[in-house]
């Protein structure tokens, strides 16, 4: 016999929220987990040793258990550059601004914060982040202070009033030559150029 359509569609809600309700309440009853315990009997590493576990960088606190020992990494201080001091902390830039577009590029090249202080520190020497900086000295033009500008064509048509052409063409010549930003802020710090 055929329960009738109504009496389904009235009885299905509740059923469902006391199905639910019961899930909710077991699972937070039996631990999901039992049996999955660790055995508190550890026997040292084949050669005898003490089986180590280490995170992140050497140095640091440690702690022995059961034959095991795990080393707690002590935070490592950014080191200052060859020949110079380590560049300040630059913050975080204005949404928009010549800055918040070389801290993309930077951050998608894999480099932490200290190259982008490094960075700022090193184009606010040059040009203050003046995208039609120029040197009438030298030659040299835009924020990277490219010499001569026009080097900066190679990163498109716009070089001369495109931050982001500008800055592309930058971080590519700071990697082609000094590897990171704080590699050419070392250099322009031991030199007065870079």
């Amino acid at each position: 016999m055929a329960i009738p359509r109504h009496i389904r569609r009235r009885h299905s809600l509740p059923l469902f929220a006391g199905l639910a309700t019961l899930a909710f309440v077991l699972v937070s009853i039996v631990d999901p987990y039992s049996g999955a315990y660790a055995s508190a009997t550890v026997a040292p590493g084949h050669d005898g040793r003490l089986q180590t576990y280490q995170a992140g960088a050497a140095g640091g606190s440690a702690t022995q258990r059961d034959g095991y020992q795990v080393i707690k990494p002590q935070p490592v201080a950014p080191a200052a550059p060859k020949g110079g001091r380590a560049a300040p902390a630059a913050g975080t830039p204005d949404p928009g601004s010549a800055k918040a577009i070389a801290h993309d590029m930077v951050v998608a090249r894999g480099w932490g914060e200290g190259e982008y202080d490094c960075l700022v520190s090193l184009w606010n020497k040059e040009s203050h982040w003046n995208v039609y900086a120029h040197n009438s000295g030298s030659g040299a033009y835009g924020i990277p202070q490219a010499l001569p500008g026009s080097k900066m064509a190679s990163a498109g048509p716009d070089w001369q009033t495109n931050p982001a052409t500008q800055i592309t063409w930058g971080l590519g010549y700071i990697t082609g030559r000094y590897g990171t930003p704080c590699g050419a802020w070392a250099k322009s710090q031991s030199s007065g150029w870079y």
